[in-house]
């Protein structure tokens, strides 16, 4: 499992843990938005609370983490699962149905640098890619002007999604704690990789020693 605030590097980080290790990246947004796509059962009973303006119950959202779970993909290859659970009921949920982590990474970003990265980002509504005015600028004045802000990319509202992101985190760490890793995501994202690469080699090497888990990066 993997947890980051909103700007943390999470995403970036989920694809090179995914292309190195061939895990299944599973992502519970992007997956509620699939099985409404696919007019499941689980998404047809999503879709009637997402076009009410409500939040979906968790056991609707924790019926598809556990479908997609219990794919033989995932039972093969093992599996990422990208800011989920959200909260302590959302674990209790999956330690029931008998998923439990290997390991629990925790990226850990100083606030102010948070609200620098959402505050400065930008999305180039013609080819879909994303800058940063600061980190990565507009190759051109042309698509400079073109750029948009995400209407919750402000430090108001960023504020705001940080205060929730840490009390969701708050309610499930404790479930996790002799598995919990951080992780400084104010690194370079190659050297944020490096540390969690490091944990995951040391983690196969001791499943195959039979050695249990990383006694030396407990946070």
């Amino acid at each position: 499992m993997i947890s980051g605030a909103p700007a943390s590097g999470k995403g970036t980080q989920c694809e090179l843990i995914t292309q190195k290790y061939g895990l299944v990246h599973v992502a519970a947004g992007d997956l509620l938005r699939a099985e409404v796509a696919a007019g499941s059962e689980n998404g047809r009973r999503a879709k009637q609370f997402m076009e009410k303006g409500q939040l979906v119950p968790d056991e609707i959202v924790v019926m598809m983490v556990k479908e997609r779970l219990l794919r033989p993909d995932a039972h093969k290859n093992g599996w990422l699962l990208d800011g989920y659970p959200r909260s302590s009921s959302q674990a209790t949920a999956l330690k029931e149905f008998g998923f439990e982590p290997d390991l629990f990474i925790l990226l850990d970003v100083a606030e102010d640098t948070l609200v620098e990265r959402v505050v400065g980002r930008r999305l180039d509504p013609v080819t879909g890619k994303i800058y940063h005015l600061k980190y990565s600028p507009p190759e051109t004045e042309e698509i400079a002007a073109r750029l948009t802000q995400r209407f919750d990319d402000t430090e108001e509202k960023v504020k705001l999604r940080l205060c929730t992101h840490h009390q969701n985190v708050e309610a499930v760490l404790s479930m996790y704690k002799d598995i919990t890793v951080k992780v400084n995501g104010n690194l370079s994202k190659n050297d944020v990789f490096a540390k969690i690469d490091s944990v995951l080699d040391e983690l196969l090497e001791q499943r195959k020693a039979g050695s249990g888990y990383l006694e030396a990066n407990k946070a």
